[in-house]
């Protein structure tokens, strides 16, 4: 594996990671205990979730923009000669990771926004306060993770293709001294009917 693909892979995976680490702290430090002021508000006090589903929704953005900057488009692609099951897991790979990948940062940036300190005016919700579900954020870490996973495999796959098939490197014009034996310097005897020939010609 060269050198590029290994250090996308480090970066893409840590990011990965922290969005999934990001989003696990904010299900921990979520909303839970929400108070009705006099007035029948739901009062929301301010919670880490907020910054933590922010910076998890950031983080999981930025991997997958380095995945498709550097594998590109599959589907701007021209279909390379190689094995139609290796395309096929490519595709699969590619469009399950943006399917993981807008589910994981919607509900990242939703549950982080619920998380905000407010006062909900509307409190006529079955005379309950909205707080986000139990899970929520677990699942979108676990999601951030499918994305990073589906995304280094397509981009793998695309890049062992690329070896694989590259045309052979062009070996340009030799620039060299032409090779010629070396010439013999011991004395080579001539018949003398061979010399007077030579002489009368």
């Amino acid at each position: 594996m060269e050198t590029r693909v290994k250090v996308v892979c480090a970066i893409v995976g840590f990011l990965g990671i922290l969005s999934a680490a990001l989003a696990v702290a904010g299900e921990a430090t979520k909303v839970t205990d929400v108070k009705v002021t006099d007035f029948g508000q739901c009062m929301y006090p301010r919670s880490p979730a907020l910054v933590l589903g922010f910076v998890a929704a950031l983080s999981l953005l930025v991997a997958q923009i380095i995945i498709n900057a550097v594998a590109g488009c599959l589907c701007c692609k021209t279909r390379p000669p190689s094995s139609n099951s290796r395309w096929t897991n490519a595709l699969i790979c590619f469009i399950l990771s943006w399917v993981t990948f807008v589910m994981a940062f919607l509900l990242l940036l939703g549950a982080a926004a619920l998380n905000d300190r407010r006062y909900d005016e509307n409190i006529s919700y079955g005379n309950y306060c909205l707080v986000v579900k139990s899970g929520v954020f677990v699942g979108a870490g676990i999601l951030s993770l499918t994305t990073v996973t589906l995304g280094l495999v397509y981009y793998i796959t695309v890049e062992s293709s690329k070896m694989m098939w590259a045309p052979p490197a062009n070996p340009g014009i030799a620039m060299g001294v032409p090779q010629v034996p070396p010439q013999s310097t011991e004395p080579v005897f001539v018949h003398e009917d061979t010399y007077n020939r030579r002489q009368l010609v």
